[in-house]
This record gives C-alpha cells, sequence and structure tokens, in this order.
C-alpha cells in the first residue's frame, strides 16, 4: 500500500513539473499578429473644421424715445411683426416745474401783447377808413397785429408741448408715441406700462423701449482659432447645423474675418467671424439659436484612399505592406507611397499604390 502511495505521488509530481516547462515554453514563445487586410478604394476626402456660435439678425435696432416721461400705453409684444412708423408704445410726459411756470408766463405775456396790438390796429383800421393816417402806419399796426398773434399762438403750442408732450400743429411729429423705425419682428419690449423713460440724447443713450429685426436677414457670429484663421477666406462656403433644429442645415458664405484676436480663457487668441445665411421659408429661426458651422478647407474627389491607420510614418516619408501572401501564414513586403490630402480618417495615396493591391491595416488578433 505503501509502495502504491509512493508512485502516486512521484507520479504528481512529474506532471506538475512537466505541465510548468510547457506553460514557462509557451509563454516564452512568440506571438502571431494577425492584420487586417484593407484595399485600397476611389473617395472623395474632404478636409474642414467645425467653428461653434450663435445665429444673429444682422441689424437688431433698439427703439429709443426722443423725450422723457412715464409710459402710458404698450400695443406691441415680442414676438409680433411690426412695420416701420407702427406705433410701439405711447409715452405721457410729466411736464418740469421750472419749465411749466415759465411757459405759462409767456403765455400770459403773449396775450397781453396780443389784446394791445388787436386794439392798436383796430384803431388804425378806422382812422385809415377815414383818411387820417397814412397806409404805411395802417401796415404796421397791422404786421405788429399779426406778430402778437403769432407769437400767441406759439406760446400756447409750447405750454401744451410741455405738458402733454404734443401740440394741436404738430400732431404728426409726435414724440409721445414711440415707432418703429424698420419693419420686422419685434424681439423685446422691456420696459411697461407705468415705467419711466430717459429720452435719447448726445449725453444719453436713453431708454430702450423695444428691440426690432429682420428675421429674414441672418448672420452666423463665431470664433475661428489663431491656427486655423489663415486657411480660410471671405467668400468660402459654410455649412450651419442649427443646435435646437437638427435636422435643419442652412448654407452660409463667410463674409466677414476681423483683423484683431482676442485672447481666450485658454491662452490661444480667437478672432471673430460672420457669415451670411441662407435662410429657409418654411423654417423659422430664433435669434441667438446656437450653430456649427462647417468650412470645407481642402477637398479632393474621386481619389485611391486607404485607411490613415494603415500608413506608417518615418520622417518625411509614408510607407505600406503590400500584402504577399495571406495563407497559412501573412506576409509582408514595405513599400514607400506619396500621400496627399487627409481628414483624420482616411487619406489619399498619390503613388505607390493601384486598386488592385492589398495592404496591412490595424492588428485584429493575436495568435499563439
Amino acid at each position: 500500500m505503501k509502495k502504491i502511495l509512493k508512485f502516486i505521488f512521484i507520479g504528481i509530481l512529474v506532471f506538475l513539473v512537466g505541465w510548468t516547462f510547457y506553460f514557462l515554453y509557451s509563454k516564452s514563445k512568440p506571438k502571431e499578429t494577425v492584420y487586417e487586410i484593407v484595399a485600397p478604394e476611389r473617395q472623395s476626402i474632404r478636409k474642414s473644421t467645425v467653428i461653434t456660435g450663435k445665429i444673429s439678425p444682422r441689424d437688431e435696432i433698439l427703439i429709443k424715445p426722443q423725450i422723457s416721461g412715464i409710459v402710458s400705453d404698450v400695443y406691441k409684444e415680442a414676438g409680433q411683426k411690426v412695420l416701420a412708423g407702427e406705433v410701439i408704445a405711447k409715452v405721457k410726459v410729466i411736464p418740469d416745474v421750472g419749465s411749466l411756470n415759465t411757459a405759462e408766463s409767456r403765455l400770459r405775456t403773449a396775450e397781453i401783447d396780443l389784446t394791445q396790438a388787436n386794439q392798436e390796429f383796430e384803431r388804425q383800421k378806422k382812422l385809415f377808413e377815414k383818411g387820417i393816417v397814412t397806409r404805411e402806419e395802417y401796415e404796421k399796426a397791422e404786421t405788429a397785429y399779426k406778430t402778437a398773434k403769432e407769437n400767441h399762438e406759439t406760446s400756447e403750442d409750447a405750454l401744451q408741448i410741455i405738458k402733454e408732450g404734443i401740440s394741436a400743429r404738430t400732431a404728426q411729429y409726435s414724440s409721445t408715441l414711440i415707432r418703429s423705425t424698420i419693419s420686422g419682428l419685434v424681439l423685446d419690449v422691456p420696459v411697461k406700462v407705468g415705467n419711466s423713460v430717459i429720452q435719447s440724447n448726445t449725453f444719453n443713450d436713453g431708454t430702450t423701449i423695444a428691440a426690432v429685426a429682420n428675421m429674414n436677414d441672418m448672420i452666423f457670429i463665431g470664433n475661428v482659432d489663431e491656427t486655423e484663421v489663415g486657411r480660410i477666406r471671405e467668400g468660402m462656403s459654410m455649412m450651419l447645423t442649427v443646435g435646437a433644429l437638427q435636422d435643419v442645415k442652412l448654407d452660409a458664405i463667410l463674409e466677414y474675418i476681423s483683423p484683431k484676436g482676442v485672447e481666450s480663457t485658454g491662452g490661444a487668441n480667437q478672432f471673430e467671424i460672420k457669415a451670411a445665411a441662407r435662410m429657409k421659408e418654411d423654417v423659422f429661426i430664433r435669434a441667438g439659436y446656437s450653430a456649427n458651422a462647417e468650412i470645407i478647407l481642402a477637398s479632393a474627389d474621386s481619389v485611391l484612399a486607404i485607411p490613415e491607420t494603415a500608413i506608417e510614418f518615418k520622417q518625411d516619408s509614408a510607407f505600406v505592406y503590400i500584402v504577399k501572401a495571406e495563407k497559412p501564414k501573412q506576409d509582408f513586403e514595405k513599400r514607400f507611397v506619396e500621400v496627399g490630402l487627409s481628414d483624420g480618417v482616411n487619406i489619399e495615396v498619390k503613388s505607390g499604390l493601384t486598386a488592385d493591391d492589398k495592404i496591412r491595416g490595424s492588428a485584429v488578433a493575436n495568435k499563439k
């Protein structure tokens, strides 16, 4: 019994030693790498850059009052269309006490002057009809009366303007009615009834009554990195993808590149660009939509191309591995090729390959 156990133990020991040697041998044996086999194909390659930005109206007009006061009526709200000259709001004038007193005093003085001139005119008229005074004296009295009458009307208008911002003779030129200066869409009405507003003048921008823009004339505004701004030029075509409308793509033409860069948070300089968007009648684009613009920097149509991962670069040269045999073992031959345009995935091959060649691609498996 003891001899049997001894032989079993020796057998197990020999098996373990042999398995260990086999395991170490198999681990030290070099593995065969299996590569994907690819063939050159004719295709179009385009190198592009994507710029983030937003779509905005070309001209957003801020409507401001020409008189200070209190908003008494608002006739339009954001989202409504407006025509040039159409009233958006009405401002009620709050008269200045000092100006009001001065205007009332001038009106009283004008009334006194008018009464006196009228009396003098009537007296000279009667004397002229009787032949007592000359025509010259009569005409002077008449002129003085007409002048006093005009001054009286002007004083009345001045007082009415101070009180109400409008007079009977200047109603069509009223500055209390805030009108749109262009036809378009009302983007924003930041004031409400009861708000105080300040007139626009040389010392103050004034309070914005409304923002109006022509939504049929939109532009894309974005920033280009300094590494790419040298490769774009005015007049290049762009494709806009609107973030809120994934299925909508708009054509655009680059029309402005800023001559001055602005340093970004990352340290690189950014240059502003603007492109005119070609709007579609069945698509409504809101002001401020974020969008991505794709610019084609270079293109090559119907050229022989291979995956860029199949290229081996060494200094200024490029090489591929031509398939000599696939079975029972893959065999490759190194060959120099001349490459061209790359889109980051595929690369153009100008010479060194034909459409019938097969080349080594990426590694797909390892064989023991």
